[in-house]
């Protein structure tokens, strides 16, 4: 056990300030323009954010206002100026998009341009280095570098007030499922932990208040900063998954067609629950801690309390009525996925196809089928 006190931890370099409160957008982004150094920014958001809210029209005024608007994605012209920084607003494909985008430039000009995220979703995409794409034959790839993370990060409440509830939640569900997976990823420091289980708490206490209070920006305010705590910046050795939950869901995600935040409600469940079975002592001692997190007494055994933080997650979405309510589905078969299919998903979920850690994969993916 003393072993695991072993270790490193390191901020990405990229990364300069967060700022975070309802209304901080009109003061933190002239800052962080400063401290950036950008002159002409581009914003990178996706059409839904940018037709039908006034999130980006803000953003923009912002920027116009210090005379540092380079232009919106939709709206780059033959003659556009030049840009010498990002800002991706919106959830997880703008902040993925401009990443891949700051990080080809630097191929090609030699540079990495700065990149300011403003999330409207708790995706939580913005603190990571890495980002998945989809190249022009249709395979889904991803790339990582230290470098592509933000630069900067707002977390203003109130521009997520426009953001569709269905989306809002299931990535809430998706911040619970980065920071219960990384609770046993490797290489995650201990204090890193400790946010993870502040994170839990607070997500499990204010998703059900947000979905009863939805104009509530203090609410709003407190989920943004549990997505925060649910993947903190963290440089890695190497990028990759956080777990078995992730990885399912990025295979899920890509091949099928189903949102990240979405995947996370079919597999975090079940994922936890085979890891009462299969983690190390270690890890599972990890994840029944949880229960103290959320006042919930212990059932006398690590395994027991791990069983039941599996089904206390099962249970949550089903008390919230995200399911029903937001039309989520909770199988795989209602998302048009092959059951023929489910052996080529189970090896990515744990890397090879041998062994019995493979039959219970298959076997956790037949249980979610229908």
């Amino acid at each position: 056990m003393v072993e695991s006190l072993h270790g490193a931890y390191a901020y990405h370099e990229a990364l300069k300030a967060i700022y975070y409160g309802p209304g901080c957008l009109r003061t933190a982004l002239p800052q962080l323009l400063s401290v950036l150094g950008g002159r002409k920014a581009l914003i990178v958001t996706g059409r839904s954010l940018r037709e039908k809210t006034n999130v980006v029209s803000n953003v923009e005024g912002v920027l116009k206002d210090k005379g540092a608007f380079g232009g919106t994605f939709s709206q780059i012209g033959q003659h556009a100026p030049i840009q010498d920084i990002f800002i991706s607003v919106g959830g997880g494909s703008p902040v993925d998009a401009t990443k891949v985008m700051v990080n080809r430039l630097h191929e090609t000009r030699g540079k990495f341009l700065s990149h300011i995220a403003i999330p409207t979703t708790l995706s939580a995409a913005e603190y990571t280095c890495g980002a998945g794409y989809t190249d022009e034959q249709g395979n889904k790839t991803s790339i990582a570098n230290p470098m592509m993370a933000p630069s900067g990060i707002i977390l203003d409440a109130e521009l997520t007030l426009a953001t569709p509830e269905k989306l809002w939640l299931s990535t809430g569900l998706r911040a619970l499922d980065h920071a219960v997976e990384s609770l046993y990823r490797p290489g995650v420091a201990p204090p890193l932990k400790v946010l993870c289980y502040a994170a839990i708490s607070d997500l499990f206490t204010n998703l059900p208040l947000s979905q009863a209070e939805p104009n509530s920006l203090d609410v709003r305010q407190r989920l943004l900063i549990a997505a925060w705590m649910s993947l903190w910046p963290m440089r890695v050795e190497k990028y990759g998954s956080l777990g078995l939950s992730h990885s399912l869901g990025h295979k899920l995600g890509a091949t099928y067609g189903i949102p990240h935040g979405v995947t996370s409600c079919l597999t975090l469940a079940a994922v936890v629950a085979l890891k009462a079975e299969t983690a190390t002592e270690e890890d599972r001692a990890a994840l029944a801690h949880v229960l103290f997190y959320l006042r919930e007494p212990s059932t006398g055994t690590a395994v027991g309390d791990v069983v039941r933080l599996s089904s206390m997650i099962n249970e949550y979405a089903l008390y919230c009525g995200w399911l029903e309510k937001l039309g989520l589905r909770s199988n795989l078969v209602t998302y048009d996925v092959p059951r023929e299919d489910l052996p080529k998903i189970a090896p990515i979920g744990h890397r090879n196809a041998e062994g019995p850690l493979y039959s219970k994969v298959l076997e956790l993916l037949e249980k979610i089928y229908e």
